[in-house]
């Protein structure tokens, strides 16, 4: 039975978390004197998202027949002619969106039942979770872009506080605000982007200013010969760089692993790292018309793809190497929006949401498991203890690196088709980005897999229970199996959503890539000029149904690559142990580069984070201290004071003083007036 969509029902969704968001924030917390305990901030926080899930699927079971609504919920502000409205735009690409978010919020949330039991900020951690649902869903559900700003920086306060959940330790507090800190970057362009598109349009409704695209591209930026339309994507692009973690404002995902587990999922599986994504999606109907900006977009989404992988070869951190994991596929989707093929983007978006939040809930699993050890170092033959993590996070591996029939497949391989068939400035390269991390993702995943779940136990020894915990960033700062202990396979709550997350990781590409990418399925909600970037008709006439695209696969260099890497994995981390040290040793520099991230965060601290400092205490000791206390405020006070310390000599106290002085002010004012008013004085 399908709900009717009406106004209110379409507010209960993004409204149903944030109720239970604060009833678990204020009551369920010291702010509210703690009136509810764990098990009441749970239930409503849970039913909540819970709600917004079931609405979701409830609108795309109507779009699907049909359904559109763009309208106005309440009008905030009116300044001039400008209309500041709160408004929903439900399509296709908003109901996809819905439905990813809640379900993957939902099982966060059931698995923070398990993974943060016995925590001292249990209520206030289902608080944020909850209240992120809700920033993303406003995000996602806005049709101008007034509310989606302010989705986006909502998503960016509440991974602030996520990131920094854990306040007490100086490693997450430096991770949040470096988060916080390159999130400002991108939104500084984002916002620049957002200016541009409403001094020229006049507007801030998606509708008013795609209809105005054809009017923006035979623009130029005043003062400039640059293109008004490719500079306003640009900058809005940039915000996505921010957010959307690509080269080189991605610097802030790795560390972010400083907050719990569960967060991980939901900020870099479904949500805030792929707004940015979405964003550049819907606003396609000003990106096709720019093909520098698609270019640009192409360019910095290929090198995020391939060295961001990379990275991932050298992690130690559980956490960490499913972290810069996603950053390469983050770049994938990047990849997939510069070459044209947005419903690939989104396609890929959707599949990768599954699978990586079921990698991450299996990390914590496993994390859980070994007592709060992250190191990889310190793992091995777990699969003999923990069965059904070790599936799960073989059947994500799989996913993830592309084997045939699951979905991770579909949307990877349609990345590079869609890649191999475009002519945009760029994609030459971006085709040797992707394909070359095929193998990377490969030797990555299953270099995690094998060394984790299989091989040599390397647990339970006496030096590898006590770690200092600001190294590895674990949830914990004392973790690790003593010296007898044994792995354990997890609790139910944890399990059952990595269980239902590996279904829709296993079979929701085979089902959905036909009516997403070559149906009718997006509609109007993405725009594509097939005339100039044909990428998706071409992709069109190759296809031939989800199981002759699998069973061609068989034959595909990809594949290959994908066997290269499990080889190279198997061979390195479980056939032959000894091999990874001595190619260690051969390729130092080159270890070392990767070791310390290309340098880019001693860059950043050397050259920004110093250069900020220099700046702050220049404005400090000659601006605030001299200019503003010395001149204004201080400079003021003794002004006045020395201007007072002359007037007081005339306040003698004598009346004949006082009386000679008021006969010298008339006449003076006698004076001028018989000057200006008696011509023949003068």
């Amino acid at each position: 039975m399908q709900l009717t969509l009406t106004i209110p029902v379409l507010c209960a969704i993004p409204l149903a978390p944030l109720v239970g968001s604060i009833i678990a924030g204020l009551f369920g917390t010291k702010l509210g004197g703690n009136r509810i305990g764990h098990g009441a901030s749970q239930f409503v926080t849970i039913l909540g998202v819970t709600i917004a899930f079931v609405l979701s699927c409830n609108v795309l079971a109507q779009v699907m027949d049909g359904f559109y609504f763009n309208g106005t919920v309440y009008r905030w502000m009116q300044l001039g002619e400008l209309n500041l409205d709160i408004g929903f735009l439900i399509d296709p690409l908003t109901a996809t969106m819905m439905c990813v978010v809640t379900f993957v919020s939902l099982m966060v949330h059931i698995y923070t039942i398990g993974y943060m039991h016995g925590e001292e900020g249990y209520n206030r951690f289902f608080s944020y979770i909850s209240l992120f649902t809700f920033a993303m869903l406003m995000l996602v559900m806005s049709n101008n872009l007034l509310q989606l700003f302010f989705g986006w920086e909502a998503v960016g306060v509440v991974s602030y506080l996520l990131i920094g959940f854990y306040f007490e330790r100086q490693s997450a507090v430096f991770a949040n605000m470096k988060a916080f800190l390159v999130n400002r970057v991108g939104d500084f362009g984002f916002i620049l982007g957002i200016g541009l598109l409403l001094a020229s349009t006049g507007s801030m409704q998606y509708d008013v200013i795609f209809s105005q695209n054809t009017a923006l591209a035979a623009q130029t930026l005043p003062g400039t010969g640059w293109n008004l339309l490719t500079v306003a994507c640009i900058c809005l692009f940039i915000g996505a760089m921010g957010k959307s973690a690509q080269f080189p404002l991605h610097v802030w995902l790795p560390d972010s692993m400083e907050g719990p587990t569960p967060i991980s999922a939901l900020i870099h599986a479904a949500t805030m790292v792929t707004a940015g994504i979405f964003m550049v999606s819907r606003m396609s109907p000003l990106f096709e018309l720019s093909d520098v900006a698609l270019s640009f977009i192409l360019v910095i989404g290929s090198i995020t793809a391939l060295f961001m992988g990379f990275l991932g070869i050298v992690q130690n951190d559980i956490k960490r190497v499913v972290a810069y994991s996603t950053l390469s596929q983050l770049g994938y989707m990047t990849v997939a929006l510069g070459v044209s093929a947005y419903p690939v983007a989104i396609f890929h978006l959707m599949t990768h949401a599954f699978f990586k939040a079921l990698l991450f809930l299996a990390a914590g699993s496993v994390i859980l498991g070994m007592h709060h050890e992250q190191d990889m170092r310190k793992m091995g033959g777990l699969w003999k203890y923990m069965p059904i993590t070790c599936l799960m996070m073989l059947l994500g591996n799989l996913a993830l690196i592309g084997t045939p029939f699951f979905s991770g497949f579909y949307s990877k391989d349609s990345i590079i088709e869609a890649v191999a068939a475009s002519h945009i400035p760029g994609s030459g390269f971006a085709y040797f980005a992707v394909m070359a991390s095929v193998f990377v993702t490969a030797l990555y995943s299953f270099r995690l897999y094998f060394w984790v779940f299989h091989g040599k136990a390397r647990w339970g020894h006496a030096d590898s229970h006590h770690h200092e915990h600001a190294e590895q960033g674990d949830d914990h700062a004392h973790h690790g199996l003593a010296p007898g202990e044994k792995p354990h396979e997890s609790p139910l709550v944890v399990t059952l959503p990595l269980i239902l997350l590996a279904i829709p990781s296993v079979i929701i590409g085979f089902y959905t890539i036909t009516p997403l990418l070559f149906g009718t399925y997006f509609g109007d909600s993405i725009f594509i000029d097939l005339a100039r970037h044909p990428v998706m008709k071409e992709l069109a006439e190759e296809f031939h149904g989800p199981v002759a695209m699998a069973i061609h696969a068989f034959t595909s260099p990809v594949l290959g690559l994908v066997v290269a890497g499990v080889l190279v994995a198997a061979i390195g981390y479980l056939w032959v142990p000894s091999l990874p040290e001595k190619v260690a040793q051969a390729f130092a520099p080159i270890k070392k580069l990767f070791d310390n991230k290309y340098y880019l965060d001693d860059l950043n601290q050397a050259v920004f984070a110093k250069g900020l400092i220099w700046i702050g205490s220049i404005l400090w000791h000659r601006g605030d201290q001299k200019v503003i206390d010395g001149f204004f405020v201080n400079g003021s006070a003794h002004t006045v004071g020395r201007f007072a310390g002359v007037i007081r000599h005339l306040q003698s106290g004598y009346v004949y003083h006082y009386a000679f002085a008021m006969i010298a002010g008339l006449a003076i004012l006698l004076a001028w007036v018989l000057y200006a008013y008696l011509p023949f004085v003068r």
